[in-house]
């Protein structure tokens, strides 16, 4: 089993990743930490093979844990999940050895996709003495492209705008596991519920959120969503 450790100051946040982690075969949880220095000793008791980690933190940053695992020669591999797109953050991740960077908010395909591909390369090179360079090579430009999770511009398509749909996607995100109404997303991310309404709507097309009716005494019934999670 690959031992994983979530270091995340966000409580929510985590327990998605917990969640979406227990999903996946092949991988156990070590623990969970909040900041940096119980990251450090967390490591050094459990010793995990992977740090599923966030990059801002009350004190310090993602980046400089990975700088002191690297300086402390630790063999433990680390995937990046922030809401920091800053290019100079992500040059700096992959400088200090990432494998992978995961950009809040993502989805479950996304999150497997990254860690089948962690334990596939693991795995072979735990099974295999020498290297083949095109075994190298398949890692390094992966046997597929992994599928976006969100298409190019949404903007191309009428009457949509791809940073509303962006704002969209980051209210559902902090709506965690709880189900939700159109209602609840335009309030949250300052848009009409018409217009949450509209992309939610779209993203239930696309697959990425699961909808159902609530029917009360009176009234039209309510079309509550959730996030999608499975395949």
């Amino acid at each position: 089993m690959i031992k994983v450790l979530i270091v995340e100051d966000d409580p929510m946040v985590s327990m998605i990743n917990e969640r979406f982690l227990k999903k996946v075969e092949g991988f156990e949880l070590s623990g969970i930490v909040n900041s940096i220095e119980k990251a450090k000793d967390a490591i050094l008791i459990y010793k995990p093979d992977l740090l599923l980690l966030d990059i801002f933190f009350p004190q310090g940053k993602g980046t400089d844990l990975l700088r002191w695992v690297r300086s402390e020669n630790i063999k433990c591999d680390a995937i990046l999940i922030t809401a920091d797109r800053n290019t100079e953050t992500v040059e700096e991740a992959f400088r200090y050895g990432v494998v992978d960077y995961l950009v809040k908010p993502f989805v479950f395909k996304r999150f497997k996709e990254s860690l089948i591909q962690f334990k596939n390369r693991k795995c072979s090179f735990e099974d295999n003495e020498n290297i083949e360079q095109e075994t190298i090579d398949r890692y390094i430009f992966k046997e597929k492209n992994f599928e976006s999770e969100q298409i190019d511009d949404i903007s191309d398509m009428k009457g949509f705008n791809q940073r509303t749909y962006e704002k969209v996607l980051e209210g559902i995100y902090d709506m965690g596991d709880e189900n939700f109404t159109a209602q609840q997303i335009a309030e949250n991310i300052g848009v009409s519920r018409i217009t949450a309404r509209r992309y939610l709507d779209y993203l239930e097309k696309e697959k990425k959120l699961e909808v159902e009716m609530e029917y009360g005494k009176v009234g039209r019934p309510k079309n509550k969503y959730k996030l999608k999670t499975e395949d």
